[in-house]
């Protein structure tokens, strides 16, 4: 059966598919990235993992993956496949792509950034999907963006394209470890609101899903906090939807978890601020944690040409499920 390697890093594990030319995920698992024991551990945990679905595909499908494709975090160059630079994992400069071709015996490999990978998930089989040229953000510990066009994601002249949350929205605000001062991401990530939450009703412990929780609920503070971060979150969405014009605005990550507690008052913040703009359709991301993975599959598929370039249309059954520890897990 003709099929692929999907592997999306993270900055703790590793979620992994073998996709059928129609979208089937014929195999998933999950591992730790042992970021622990340096980044040397982490590239050859990439490595193994991926010989190891190699072999699997082989023995259960009767022959090895045609492709793989690979998403990773941090400052990825495509075009050269190498995975530049990820502060979470401490690699530098690593031709990922080359070792991965090596370790697969020759399949073609792509290599993406892993918004940009989930992005392109989202466009072509997710919320985004008939959408000619969509934005999708995800909130998460951090927020990043991708720009979808015509089916593709775009990536910049330097790799740099969909840094939203590097966008002002507060001049001279909070330090941003970026370098500038009031960057959207100290104010409407799922961490910011988190810190801000913490401090506002004297909990530490407290995170941004007990901030929305308590939003519910009517608390006075939680509703001051969590607003902030949705003004300051229309604030950068409506200079990206005045630059890049897009149908569908995608909203996923940790935040979006929330719902309509963040969806209602997102629309008409940004309704509000919006003058000549085309207003987007703003939605949900439907594809949660395994986007990643499966754009992933989609840019292998893509290497192979149009056989099989795009799977079928809906979210694909069959999640992969959560690791148990640190071990791998698979169905």
């Amino acid at each position: 059966m003709r099929h692929v390697i999907a592997l999306d890093v993270g900055g703790t594990g590793m979620k992994a598919a073998l996709v059928g030319a129609d979208g089937t995920l014929l195999h998933q698992a999950r591992r730790a990235t042992g970021r622990d024991r340096g980044p040397e551990a982490v590239v050859g945990s990439i490595l193994g993992f991926a010989a190891d679905l190699r072999a699997h595909g082989e023995q259960h499908f009767g022959e090895p993956a045609a492709a793989a494709g690979v998403a990773v975090p941090g400052i990825v160059d495509d075009e050269r496949g190498v995975a530049v630079y990820a502060a979470n994992l401490g690699w530098r400069d690593v031709p990922l792509r080359a070792l991965l071709g090596e370790r697969l015996h020759g399949v073609p490999v792509a290599l993406g950034h892993d918004v940009r990978t989930g992005g392109l998930a989202e466009g072509r089989i997710g919320a985004g999907q008939g959408a000619d040229r969509f934005l999708f953000v995800p909130l998460g510990t951090g927020i990043a963006g991708a720009i979808g066009i015509g089916g593709s994601v775009e990536a910049g002249a330097h790799g740099f394209a969909g840094e939203i949350g590097h966008i002002v929205v507060r001049p001279g605000g909070v330090p941003c470890p970026c370098g500038q001062h009031g960057c959207l991401e100290r104010y409407a990530s799922a961490s910011a609101v988190s810190e801000a939450w913490a401090a506002a009703c004297g909990d530490p412990e407290a995170d941004a899903a007990d901030c929305a929780k308590a939003v519910e609920s009517g608390d006075a503070r939680a509703v001051r906090v969590w607003q902030d971060a949705v003004d300051a979150l229309a604030d950068g969405l409506v200079t990206a939807l005045t630059l890049l014009d897009p149908r569908t605005l995608i909203v996923g990550g940790g935040l979006a978890e929330a719902g309509e507690t963040l969806f209602s008052p997102l629309r008409t913040a940004v309704e509000r601020r919006v003058t000549f703009q085309k207003l987007p359709s703003i939605v949900p991301a439907a594809l949660g944690d395994t986007a990643g993975c499966l754009g992933a599959g989609l840019l292998a598929w893509d290497l192979l040409g149009t056989d099989g370039r795009r799977p079928a249309a809906g979210r694909p059954t069959g999640a992969p499920p959560a690791p148990r520890n640190s071990s791998e897990v698979t169905t």
